[in-house]
């Protein structure tokens, strides 16, 4: 190919030869060439040589070579100068020659190093361009340039001409190498000291990106930063960027992340994270790439990267199925070598989504291992990890082993591992996972279902072995698997249901009961049980029994212990009673087969268990009713098998439950079948004994009473039959019961008569020598008993009547028994009506139910079987079938049944009594369903239907609920022809078309045509809207309309469907419509509100029949809208609700956009009609009354906006809303009226700005009292009780606080202090101040502080002349506050108005406020609160009255109360700099007050001024000096009788004795002499702490004074009181463990405190001269003698100790300097005397006493003496063999430095006795 360019051209042309000697002379030329030319001369020469390297020839080849060295050489250091780029590169795209190909990358390489900027720039996109068909090597080459370029010009931005330039780049294969290129730069990092490839690249790679010069700091930065902005603006597919953005996101360095995070979201967001190129490229990011050749091996991305696509592949399905490199990043993640606990997270979380979204062929493949490498990081990982990401990570292991469970269950089938994992993890894992755990549990639940046999038997010990474990998570699940993994007939599963039944939570109780069928459907009968599948009863019972075979132990006495809760035995009982029902049902012959009635028997036996004493009320219950239950289905073999067991029964009659007396007397009926007839005899004798007789207990009478019944029934029912003789007996007992008791008793009675009747004829009774029967007897009885309170008594009477007329066939006593039922007519309890319905059903004839069903099973009522005629009868009654055999005569009951109809027909259905008529009712429908298929019933079925169809109309709900049951009944009770019959005549009923059989009258309010009244019938129910017709007619004043509107009745038999009502009433309208024309001003507001009715139908009614009178709605409204809102407002008081409600409506859609000239003469009455509504008692009127409000909420924010209302009007407005809503809104006691007028105000005052002003005093009054009267309730509630929950009332009241600072009220507060000017002073000050005093509530008392301070900051100044008034308010309010929070921010607003008051307001408010220091408690907490306001607010002010306050904040100090104390100080540390300035610069002020205070008559201000003493001296010292008058203050005051606290005085005096003995001594040497003998006196006072306290005092006056003088003086008497102190009572020294006790202060009130005592003669020793302690030396042993006695505390030891110790020192220092000689010898005589008496003390201390402290300061004491021994001659000293007990001492001394102080005792003894036998 021929080159382009002229140069080349020319030199193609040339020879070989001529081409040579041209490049030679361009050699030269080169050669010869300055190097400011070179530049110009490279531009052709460059291009020329390099052309010329495409010849043959080899010396044309070597020249170029040559000129290209030297080239090289040239400009190799001179960088400036630049090459000829354009056309290199041009060359480089056209030459066909590998050679010149290869020199032209080169110098292009070069070029670009030299070249400009802007040429560079312009030249990187076109260098991109088709590069993919580069050689390789070329292609590196090249992209570094361009990347280069793109870091050096782009890092910032790319400008739109350049961006174009690279959207160029559309070749599939250039942009994917650039790309790629891109992405190996942005991963690429400088590798670190040790070598080797950066994360997410291999060698070569990175070389690749690198070249020769290494890619450092910002270098790399602007080179990633350019290639982010060069490829969003290339924009290209998302797909294609999201690797690259994404690895800039987890960069190292900052501005590449932030950029990388940025494009993500900007440019990346939508990309497709399901493309599968996108994944695998994502993928090699987070893996890698293995390859044998190591150059070529990627390494993985970095940490942060693999974090950032964990959370990219936990998104992506596509990543989910991508096998075997999803296997991969999970164990990399879980398992590699760089991974981290966020790493594990992830994985852990991508497993997660693997399991939920693989599919299952590739699941296959990876769950296995995926489970393995899960298993062995739990393993790994401390069940006490605290870390969230730990936690985390376990979380997703348990959901992931809870997803592959759900898909692959066959993992887990074989084997119980995983199983077992999980129950044991739920046990000891944290609260946080069991959750997870429990739901990972649950799923793997359904892995195990099918499993085999001997798994599930391994999962049955597992399950029991959790079941009732601590943790309720594992309990939960093993009855969550025990429901799920086995079928309804697995009979372990059923034993882990039965055990937790008895759970202490809820909802595993639940699931326990599911399992066993017991849960809401627990009513189920029989028959609908069959779909369950339930175990046998054998088999059921004989794994319970495996479990626990001691269930069948019973005894006599019901002794024996339950095994299991009550209430696992309660629902055992049910279940076992369910699977024996349901093995009757299913197989009816079974019941005949010995191996049934072995189950059943040993099922009766574990019935007998569950009756033990220790049982609840239920088990009882339970358990008597489950047997009656088997003896209403097997009564052969449970009354063989009671028979044996009827003392056992009877005893269980006077049971405290009354279900369970109930079921033992049915039991002990069925018994009494298969006893002797003479057993049976004797036992109703017993019976009749148990009852009869005074002080009978009621549950013994009732048991009795119930058991007489049914066991006589019994008797009475068997042939041959008891004696007539007993029979009578037993009916007069009872008759006499009836008489004589309470109605509780003579309705059991009764019960049992009735029982008795059941069964045969009751016999007549001989009263009075003539024969009378039952009913004649108990006749004037029943009477009253029927007109009692008692409900329950009565029905069960009435019932009662009813069943002793079943074989009854007297005429007369029939008539007595309806007599009575009849008398309930009027009865308004429905359980009462419902019984005496029944009764009448039995008196009739035909009832479902026999006298076996009533008397052998656990039969209630026919009322409550059928859910008192309310439930699905079919079902309830099905179990019961009538027996007519046990009917009396025929012809009496058909005169019954002809007394009943007439009553009903004649008297009751039809009365003007609506008690009667609901009565008549319920005794019409309960003959229909209870005997509603006896001939009877069936004739007068159309009777019946036309009365219900009467009785729809009812106001009564019962009535017409009722009726429209008896509508359905009477409907199934007739065959097909009789039910068309029925449908012709109910239809004939309601249309009026027939003639009706009976004349009803038509009452206004009948709803006969109420929609949905008549079933699915057609919609003619809109026909009752004739009613809202006629009515309309009357307010009209138009009687004769009536007739008009009745006349178009005629016109309903079109009502068939919907299109026929609209028809209909149109039809009404346009026929009535001339006659309503003249009345068309009465009639639309009635039309208006109709149209808001809340009947649907008449809606629709009124809406037609609008349509047709009027033309134009809004014109016709606005022309009547007075008469409208007349009326509206006029009904929404009206009586009807129905009417309320319609005109709330219609007043919320009228007044919509209307205008102030409309709507403002009755803007006021709107607003009370919405309020009123608001109130309503129907929630419906409530709910409309919240719309009115909103609307005329909207219309006044409209109306009072200036901005869309004339002003004038908008103030009128104003000024007729906002008084309203503050006096009649805001305060009403309705929470949505308050919070609606709150709503409004604040909106108002939003809007409104200063035009608020007039009423801005009545608005803010209004708003400060709202915040405490609209506050919840219950924050009140909880004040009142928070101390005795622990909530600290100060919390609690600040939480009340904020949350009303957050509240409407206070935003309107805002607002009204934002509008506040001086004019608006004048009325709301005095407002204010008078609401300072009268406030209540906490809110409101803090908020009007809180606004008080707010208004001040805000008029500053302008608040002075309303100083005085507030300051008079604010004050006494802060002293009666009783609240810390309201006291506080009352003392604040006084504080900022004292701010600005007067000189001598501010001098008495200062005053007045240091005097309550001197006042109860509140009244100090208010001086402290009130100064600490004054100090932060008004400190200007506060400071020229220092000498008022200090001393009373320093008094304050110490006040008994530590709060009050504790205030003080705080307030004493913020006022004061450095203590002792302070005290000094005020103290003639605080010693007066002092001094003050101690005269004072209070005892509390006495203590108080005794520790101000004490702490005066603390930090005054000596300085003190000046201010004697307070000892002498104190001293006057320590006379006299004593009082709570006066040790204090005490402690001041030794104060001030301690710090200014000296000047005391000065100013008057008497005087310390007097405070020892006041001190003195002290001492012999008889209250313990006070004379604690004078000994304390007098040890420091004797030790302050230090006059030798006053051990004379002290000194006997505290001889004198010690040897009056008595040792303890038991005679020994008290171990360790009697410390505590020994500071019991029982009897030690009068009792001297020796240790206090030995402290005084410890002191006198100091100050008394040798000579006076020699003199006094036996008196000195006799104290120590005592002292160290075993009688006396260890505490008594030790101060004596101490004593010893100090006369010690004192005879040594004695010995060392006197030289008297006689002196001398005393001394040493003591010496002896010590070493030979107390000496053997202390050691007998250190040998009895186990105190550590005792034993040390004993040693000390010990070595003291044995030290003096030296002094003891020879001729005195005597061995005592005290040597030989140190020693033993020695041996058994625990404590090391006691057993130093011994060893040294030791060696001074033997240092005495070497230097006595020395000097013998």
């Amino acid at each position: 190919m021929a080159e382009s360019s002229s140069a080349p051209a020319a030199a193609a042309a040339k020879s070989d030869a001529e081409t040579e000697e041209l490049l030679d002379r361009m050699l030269t030329r080169l050669a010869l060439c300055d190097d400011s030319k070179l530049q110009a001369l490279l531009s052709k020469l460059l291009p020329l040589a390099i052309s010329s390297l495409s010849s043959s020839s080899q010396l044309v080849r070597n020249k170029v070579l040559e000129i290209l060295s030297h080239v090289n050489k040239r400009v190799k250091h001179e960088p400036e100068i630049a090459l000829p780029l354009t056309e290199l590169w041009t060359m480089y795209m056209e030459a066909a020659n590998p050679m010149v190909k290869n020199f032209c990358i080169v110098y292009i390489e070069m070029a670009f190093e030299r070249a400009p900027l802007k040429e560079k720039e312009s030249m990187s996109p076109m260098i991109v361009v088709n590069i993919s068909k580069l050689p390789q090597q070329h292609q590196e080459i090249l992209m570094r340039i361009a990347t280069k370029v793109i870091g050096e010009c782009y890092a910032s931005r790319v400008d739109n001409e350049m961006a174009a330039k690279y959207k160029l780049v559309n070749d599939s294969h250039d942009r994917d190498l650039f790309l790629e290129f891109c992405l190996h730069t942005i991963l690429y990092q400088p590798p670190a000291q040790g070598g080797g490839s950066p994360p997410g690249l291999s060698i070569a790679q990175a070389n690749r990106v690198v070249g020769k010069v290494p890619l450092k700091g910002d270098m790399l930065l602007t080179r990633k930063l350019g290639i982010l902005n060069v490829v969003e603006a290339m924009e290209l597919s998302p797909e294609l960027v999201y690797p690259l953005y994404l690895a800039a996101s987890a960069d190292s360095q900052e501005p590449v992340v932030k950029r990388g995070e940025e494009l993500i979201k900007r440019k990346a967001s939508g990309a497709n994270l399901d493309d599968l190129r996108l994944i695998n490229r994502l993928f090699l990011l987070f893996t890698g790439a293995e390859n044998t050749a190591v150059d070529s091996r990627v390494n993985p991305g970095n940490a942060t990267l693999k974090v950032k696509l964990m959370a990219v592949f936990c998104r992506s399905i596509t990543a989910a199925n991508s096998f075997p490199s999803t296997l991969q990043c999970i164990f990399d993640c879980i398992y590699g070598n760089a991974t981290t606990s966020r790493l594990k997270q992830l994985g852990m979380e991508f497993t997660v989504w693997v399991f939920k979204h693989s599919k299952l062929d590739q699941l296959k493949l990876m769950g296995p291992l995926i489970l393995n490498g899960i298993v062995k990081l739990l393993d790994n990982y401390s069940s006490s990890e605290s870390d969230s990401v730990g936690r985390d990570t376990r979380t997703f292991s348990f959901q992931a082993i809870g997803l592959l469970a759900q898909r692959l269950p066959q993992l887990f089938r074989d084997k119980i591992e995983m199983a077992t994992r999980l129950f044991h993890a739920l046990k000891v894992e944290s609260q946080s996972l069991r959750f997870i755990i429990q739901e990972a549990t649950n799923s793997l639940a359904a892995a195990y279902m099918g499993a085999s046999a001997a798994v599930l038997t391994e999962l049955e010990t597992l399950l029991l072995n959790n079941c009732q474990v601590e943790q309720s998570e594992a309990r939960f699940c093993a009855l969550r698997w025990a429901t799920s993994v086995s079928d309804s007939q697995h009979c372990p599963s059923r034993f882990i249901c039965m055990l937790g039944a008895a759970d202490s939570r809820l909802d595993i109780r639940e699931i326990a009961l599911e399992g066993l069928f017991l849960g809401k459907d627990v009513g189920r009968t029989i028959g609908q049980n069959l779909d369950r599948r339930y175990p046998k009863v054998g088999e059921m019972l004989d794994y319970i029994l495996k479990q626990q075979p001691r269930l069948l132990d019973s005894y006599e006495m019901r002794e024996q212990k339950l095994l299991f809760p009550s209430q696992v035995y309660v629902a055992m009982i049910k279940f076992l009673l369910k699977c024996f029902e349901a093995e009757l049902v299913q197989n009816s012959s079974i019941g005949r087969s010995s191996e049934f009635l072995s189950s059943v028997e040993r099922m009766c036996l574990l019935l007998e268990h569950a009756m033990a004493f220790e049982g609840s009320v239920e088990l009882h219950s339970t358990s008597s009713k489950a047997l009656v239950s088997i003896g209403s289905y097997l009564p052969e073999m449970v009354s063989s098998h009671f028979a044996t067991r009827i003392s056992w029964l009877k005893q269980l009659l006077n049971h405290v439950d009354m279900d369970t007396r109930e079921s033992v007397a049915r039991l002990l009926g069925i018994a009494s079948s298969s006893l002797p007839l003479t057993a049976s005899s004797d036992l109703i004798r017993g019976l009749i004994s148990s009852f009869s007789g005074a002080n009978k207990r009621f549950e013994v009478q009732h048991g009795a009473l119930c058991a007489t019944g049914y066991v006589t029934a019994n008797c009475v029912s068997r042939s041959p039959s008891i004696q007539e003789e007993l029979l009578k007996n037993t009916l007069k007992c009872l008759v006499d019961i009836v008489n004589s008791e309470t109605a509780t008793l003579a309705s059991i009675s009764m019960q049992a008569l009735g029982h008795i009747g059941l069964s045969g004829p009751l016999p007549s009774l001989v009263r009075d020598s003539s024969s009378v029967s039952i009913l004649e007897l108990l006749n004037e009885k029943l009477s009253k008993l029927l007109s009692g309170d008692d409900t329950k008594a009565v029905q069960k009477i009435v019932i009662s009547i009813g069943h002793m007329c079943v074989k009854e066939t007297s005429a007369s006593n029939m008539k007595i028994a309806l007599d009575l039922i009849f008398s309930l007519c009027r009865s308004k309890v429905e359980d009462i009506l419902f019984a005496a319905g029944e009764a009448l059903s039995f008196l009739w004839g035909g009832v479902p139910v026999t006298a076996d069903v009533i008397l052998k099973t656990n039969y209630t009522s026919l009322s409550m079987t059928s859910n008192f005629l309310m439930g699905d009868m079919k079902s309830s009654l099905s179990n019961y079938s009538s027996d007519e055999k046990n009917v009396g005569s025929e012809d009496c009951r058909i005169v019954v049944r002809d007394t009943i109809s007439k009553k009903l027909f004649d008297v009751l259905l039809y009365s003007n009594r609506k008690e009667e008529r609901c009565a008549g009712t319920v005794w019409l429908l309960s003959l229909t369903m209870y005997c509603g298929h006896h001939p009877t019933i069936q004739k007068m079925l159309p009777e019946i239907q036309e009365a219900f169809s009467h009785l729809l109309g009812e106001q009564h709900e019962l009535t017409q609920e009722l009726a429209s049951q008896g509508m359905s009944i009477v409907y199934e009770l007739g065959d097909t022809s009789m039910k068309k019959n029925l449908v012709d005549a109910l239809v004939t009923t309601l249309t009026g078309s027939g003639k009706r059989k009976r004349a009803i009258k038509l009452v206004e309010d009948s709803e006969v045509f109420q929609e949905g009244t008549i079933g699915e019938s057609l919609s003619g129910g809109k026909l009752s809207t004739y009613k809202e017709l006629c009515n309309l007619a009357n307010e009209m004043g138009q009687p004769d309309l009536i007739y008009k509107f009745m006349d178009l009745a005629n016109y309903r038999a079109s009502l068939n469907s919907k299109r026929g009502a609209a028809f209909g009433f149109s039809k009404i309208a346009k026929q009535a419509g001339d006659a309503l024309q003249p009345h068309l001003r009465l009639l639309i507001p009635r039309l208006v509100r109709y149209q808001y009715d809340p009947d649907k139908n008449v809606q629709d009614a009124m809406a037609h029949i609008w349509k047709s009178l009027v033309a134009d709605p809004k014109r016709t409204i606005d022309e009547n809208l007075d008469y409208i809102f007349d009326d509206l407002l006029i009904q929404c008081g009206s009586r009807l609700w129905r009417s309320r409600e319609a005109s709330c409506l219609a007043l919320a859609d009228i007044i919509q956009g209307r205008k102030f000239d409309q709507v403002g003469k009755h803007l006021k009455k709107i607003w009370v009609a919405a309020f009123r509504a608001m109130d309503d008692i129907k929630e419906t009127v409530r709910n409309a009354g919240d719309k009115l409000c909103r609307a005329v909420t909207s219309l006044t924010i409209r109306l009072c906006d200036v901005s869309l209302t004339e002003a004038s009007n908008a103030s009128q407005s104003m000024d007729i809303v906002l008084p309203f809503l503050l006096a009649e809104g805001i305060l009403s006691k309705v929470d949505s009226i308050r919070k609606a007028s709150i709503g409004v105000v604040m909106k108002l005052a939003k809007g409104a700005g200063v035009a608020v002003r007039p009423h801005l005093s009545d608005l803010v009054c209004c708003m400060l009292e709202s915040l405490s009267s609209l506050e919840d309730q219950g924050l009140n509630y909880v004040e009142l009780h928070a101390a005795n929950v622990g909530i600290q009332t100060e919390k609690l009241e600040n939480l009340r606080l904020s949350i009303a600072k957050g509240s409407p009220m206070w935003e309107t507060l805002d607002l009204c202090i934002n509008v506040v000017d001086s004019k608006s002073l004048e009325m709301l000050v005095p407002r204010l101040a008078n609401l300072v005093r009268s406030g209540v509530g906490l809110n409101t008392r803090v908020g009007v502080a809180t606004f008080i301070n707010l208004l001040v900051q805000k008029v500053g100044v302008d608040i002075r002349p309303y100083s005085n008034m507030l300051l008079r308010s604010l004050f006494p309010v802060v002293k009666e506050e009783k609240s810390t929070a309201a006291k506080r921010a009352f003392a604040g607003a006084l504080a900022i108005v004292l701010k600005y008051s007067t000189q001598s307001q501010a001098q008495k408010l200062i005053e007045d406020t240091a005097a309550l220091h001197t006042g109860d408690r509140n009244a100090q907490i208010s001086c402290v609160y009130l100064l600490k306001s004054y100090s932060s607010i008004a400190s200007d002010v506060l400071s020229g009255y220092n000498t008022v306050i200090i001393p009373v904040i320093f008094m304050s100090r110490f006040e008994d109360d530590k709060h009050i104390s504790g205030l003080f100080e705080e307030l004493w540390e913020e006022s004061t700099s450095g203590e002792r300035i302070t005290l000094q610069l005020y103290m003639g002020e605080i010693v007066s007050l002092i001094c003050d205070s101690i005269a004072s008559s209070s005892w509390a201000s006495k203590r108080k001024s005794a520790k101000a003493i004490c702490k005066l001296s603390e930090v005054l010292g000596d300085s003190l000096s000046s201010y004697l008058v307070l000892l002498k203050s104190l001293m006057k005051e320590i006379p006299g009788r004593l009082w709570e606290g006066k040790e204090a005085l005490l402690d001041a005096i030794s104060a001030l004795s301690a710090s200014n003995h000296k000047a005391i001594s000065t100013e008057d040497p008497s005087l310390p002499g007097t405070i020892l003998s006041l001190v003195s006196s002290a001492c012999t006072k008889k209250v313990k702490k006070y004379r604690e306290a004078a000994f304390s005092c007098l040890e420091q006056v004797i030790k302050s004074f230090g006059n030798p003088e006053f051990c004379h003086l002290v000194f006997p008497m505290l001889f004198d009181m010690c040897n009056l102190a008595s040792p303890s009572k038991t005679g020994r020294a008290p171990l360790a463990s009697d410390s505590s006790k020994a500071e019991s202060d029982d009897a030690e009130d009068v009792s001297i405190p020796v240790d206090k005592l030995m402290n005084c003669i410890t002191s006198c020793i100091q100050v008394a001269s040798v000579t006076d302690i020699v003199e006094n030396r036996k008196k000195l042993m006799d104290v120590f003698l005592t002292s160290l006695s075993p009688g006396f505390q260890w505490t008594v030891k030790v101060s004596s100790f101490s004593s010893v110790k100090e006369l010690c020192s004192r005879l040594q220092s004695n010995l060392d300097d006197s030289q008297e000689i006689s002196l001398h010898t005393d001394t040493t005589t003591f010496i002896h005397e010590l070493l030979s008496s107390v000496s053997p003390k202390l050691v007998e201390c250190i040998s009895t006493i186990k105190i550590s402290q005792v034993h040390i300061a004993a040693s000390e004491c010990l070595l003291e003496i044995t030290q003096l021994g030296r002094y003891v001659s020879a001729t005195t000293w005597t061995d005592i063999g005290l040597k030989g007990e140190i020693a033993q001492l020695i041996e058994m001394e625990k404590n090391e430095q006691a057993r130093s102080t011994l060893k040294k005792c030791i060696e001074n003894l033997e240092k005495s006795e070497q230097a006595n036998a020395n000097t013998k």
